[in-house]
């Protein structure tokens, strides 16, 4: 099988609807399988997916433990030679995933892809290019992190690395509203890491794509529309605590390095197998 398409979706129904129709659109002619994990929703997801989706695989949970988990359910069980994670509130183009695994057929080096991200009304997401908004952006700068993460400042003119909207280039982190992934990447780098609930999960696992030896790419030559809804709701102490707190796991694990500490009982917060030396 060529292609796997996974998506994770919570309380998103009439955009889990549009976005897949267009995901699975967009692999036709391609011998791929659809997988989506519903976390917890309470609308009509699971009713819709049931009605109008009768090829697909579901997986139903009945409690939200984040993005990663959910997506890690899904990877378990993927049988396709690539990977596309792609969000539920994102529309594919319809030569997306045509032109994109022709990209990564072409580069065997590959193990994760980006494409132009633009808004429902035709404006360029500057995410598309480095993956990471300007938050995240500062804590890398602030913490040093910035010398993992050089391929990834694309949209600064003055920078060497700097690149066009449409430009295929090398990068360090592929924004997770599409993520298409080779399956030799995911067996080398392992699964996500589950304590990244929400936020932060596509950075950490772009870069142990890279540490596992592959490069990251973004393929400017064709576009998804992203709504972005994830990032809409902002000023919650819940966005507060799982956006900030993504930013204290990834430190922890790449910037300090965390002894094992074994009491009986007591789980360590971060293991230590991702140190970087």
């Amino acid at each position: 099988m060529k292609l796997s398409i996974v998506v994770v979706s919570h309380n998103a129904c009439n955009l889990l609807r549009i976005g897949l129709n267009a995901a699975i659109r967009a692999a036709q002619g391609i011998s791929h399988e659809v997988f989506v994990v519903d976390n917890a929703s309470v609308d009509s997801s699971i009713a819709m997916l049931n009605n109008d989706f009768q090829d697909i695989n579901i997986i139903a949970n009945d409690k939200n433990e984040g993005i990663a988990k959910a997506y890690n359910q899904a990877l378990r069980q993927v049988q396709g030679e690539y990977v596309l994670l792609v969000n539920a509130d994102t529309i594919t183009g319809k030569k997306t995933v045509e032109k994109a695994l022709e990209f990564m057929d072409h580069h065997p080096d590959a193990g994760g892809l980006g494409v132009r991200m633009i808004t429902p009304e035709g404006s360029f997401l500057k995410e598309s290019k480095r993956g990471f908004n300007r938050p995240w952006e500062a804590f890398f700068r602030l913490t040093g992190l910035a010398r993992y993460f050089s391929k990834s400042r694309l949209n600064n003119p003055p920078s060497k690395d700097w690149v066009d909207e449409f430009q295929t280039s090398e990068t360090d982190v592929v924004n997770g509203a599409f993520m298409l992934l080779r399956r030799s990447a995911i067996n080398s780098a392992g699964l996500m890491d589950e304590h990244f609930h929400t936020y932060g999960y596509d950075i950490d696992y772009s870069y142990r794509i890279k540490l596992a030896g592959f490069r990251n790419y973004y393929f400017g030559k064709t576009y998804i529309i992203n709504f972005d809804i994830q990032n809409k709701v902002k000023f919650s102490w819940k966005h507060v605590k799982e956006y900030y707190g993504a930013m204290i796991i990834f430190a922890t694990k790449y910037l300090f390095k965390v002894p094992e500490i074994k009491v009986e009982g007591i789980p360590q917060l971060i293991p230590p197998s991702y140190e970087v030396k």
